[in-house]
């Protein structure tokens, strides 16, 4: 069931409002976004060919790898794609669920956190 852009956007902020105040006070210089589908570019980027699948994509320079040389740069982006998710999301639920799934791993890497640790973590 497609929700419409606006909608997606509200449920994309609301994901980012349920996070804890720890959370969200080390989301400074960081832009969450919402397009429709990645780029071939953006797909190519993380190594998937056209056709495949990619809910979100994180862009800049994790809190771990920051020296005291990091500032005066862009903010880090958070891409979450709307059109991806609606595609395999048969519900509203389930929509909400991947929203939320979504954000919080693309904000894992913003802490740091690689694919490989969230999959030994249970992440995927």
């Amino acid at each position: 069931m497609p929700i419409n852009p606006e909608e997606f956007e509200q449920l994309v902020a609301q994901a980012l409002d349920e996070l804890p105040e720890f959370f969200q006070k080390k989301l400074q210089n960081v832009e969450v976004v919402v397009a429709d589908r990645p780029t071939q570019a953006e797909l190519q980027a993380v190594g998937l060919r056209p056709g495949q699948l990619l809910f979100g994509l994180y862009q800049g320079v994790p809190l771990t790898k920051r020296t005291s040389h990091y500032g005066l740069v862009l903010p880090d982006k958070i891409t979450i794609y709307r059109l991806p998710i609606q595609q395999i999301c048969r519900t509203p639920e389930r929509i909400i669920y991947q929203v939320q799934r979504t954000v919080k791993h693309e904000l894992a890497h913003h802490f740091g956190i690689s694919d490989d640790r969230l999959r030994e973590l249970g992440a995927y």
